[in-house]
């Protein structure tokens, strides 16, 4: 019997690569293959894929960078990309194909469009991307990772939360230790754009805080590359014990053994604080399409797990006198964990398998 298989578009930034990994993960334990199909930017995120994804790279493009010459070329690019994506999928033809947003998904979504294939999207935020925009009129199913998600009228989401990888759900509930007068751990992570302002503030609210707290903080940083060196500087010259990198292989972890994590309130990295269950203070991304991060962030608030700042009302003083409140105060944190717990939905991934699963019954039996 044929082994069913299951192509993943994505691609962009982890925000939509870490829900798609944590799928594939899933169904390649269910027995079915699973390509990934993405660009050259997109691939970067493909080292924590299990090995037997079969990773395609299809050429697409954005009007969002680049020169004009860039932008001239964005549409043929893409054409070229749709051609190339479906050819190789009368090759080797899909059971689903599920998008989850970036301009890298573009080709193989327009080309499962054209060939009629069981398919879906899944929305990671509280407002459609603009590829996932293009898309939601044109698929089986609209499944949202943050709820509730903006629709345009007359489509219908599923609520199923955001999938998180295998390494977060083998942390998912870890004991919760209450901020207290022995070594304690901060977590800083700012997603993959738009970090530099918490580069800029973070560290000097940190040194704001009082000594006798300071001496029991362990930081972990993480930075972008070109803001790397200046912030570990920063760090060392105010005796501050802090783990400074461009990017940690292991934010599970971190965010399981951390008090307090401080970070952008990007989908995964909210889905990752809530399924861990810490204490967070999140600060928007003021950029993002739509203000999605605000709306990201909206369910953690809300519930008691989370202090919003946002980008408008950050400052050095703002900032470390919300960190000293929630490390000053043992209780109200173990609280925030509880309320993080609370808005977690560990069985995101299950829910996004189930939804495959029917359409590929549905596609079966068509």
């Amino acid at each position: 019997m044929k082994q069913p298989l299951l192509l993943i578009a994505a691609g962009g930034t982890g925000g939509h690569m870490f829900p798609a990994q944590a799928l594939a993960e899933e169904m390649l334990k269910n027995g079915w293959r699973v390509k990934l199909s993405t660009d050259a930017r997109g691939a970067r995120y493909t080292g924590g894929f299990p090995h037997t994804t079969e990773i395609e790279q299809i050429s697409s493009a954005t009007f969002a960078r680049g020169g004009i010459l860039a932008k001239v070329l964005v549409p043929f690019r893409i054409a070229g990309g749709v051609v190339s994506a479906a050819y190789k999928m009368l090759r080797d033809m899909p059971d689903v194909v599920v998008g989850f947003g970036g301009y890298p998904s573009i080709p193989a979504m327009s080309a499962a469009t054209l060939l009629r294939l069981p398919r879906m999207i899944h929305e990671q935020n509280g407002v459609l991307g603009r590829v996932n925009t293009l898309f939601a009129p044109r698929v089986d199913v609209v499944a949202c990772g943050t709820w509730p998600t903006d629709l345009a009228e007359g489509i219908e989401g599923h609520h199923v939360g955001n999938p998180v990888r295998s390494s977060v759900l083998a942390r998912a509930g870890a004991g919760y230790i209450q901020p207290g007068e022995y070594p304690m751990d901060l977590l800083v992570i700012g997603g993959s754009q738009g970090a530099r302002i918490l580069s800029d503030i973070v560290p000097p609210a940190i040194a704001q805080l009082p000594v006798e707290m300071l001496n029991n903080l362990r930081i972990s940083h993480q930075a972008r590359g070109e803001d790397e060196e200046r912030v570990r500087d920063y760090y060392a010259s105010q005796g501050i014990n802090a783990d400074v990198q461009p990017f940690f292989q292991d934010v599970p972890r971190r965010i399981s053994e951390a008090q307090l994590v401080i970070s952008r309130s990007g989908a995964s990295s909210v889905a990752d604080i809530s399924v861990i269950g810490r204490p967070s203070i999140l600060i928007p991304y003021a950029a993002a399409t739509g203000d999605h991060q605000s709306a990201n962030a909206r369910g953690l608030v809300d519930a008691g797990a989370a202090v919003l700042i946002p980008e408008s009302a950050l400052s050095i003083e703002a900032l470390s006198e919300q960190i000293s409140v929630i490390l000053n105060t043992p209780s109200a944190a173990g609280k925030m964990s509880n309320a993080a717990l609370s808005e977690g939905k560990p069985e995101a991934t299950q829910t996004l398998v189930d939804l495959v699963l029917t359409l590929a019954n549905k596609g079966a039996s068509a």
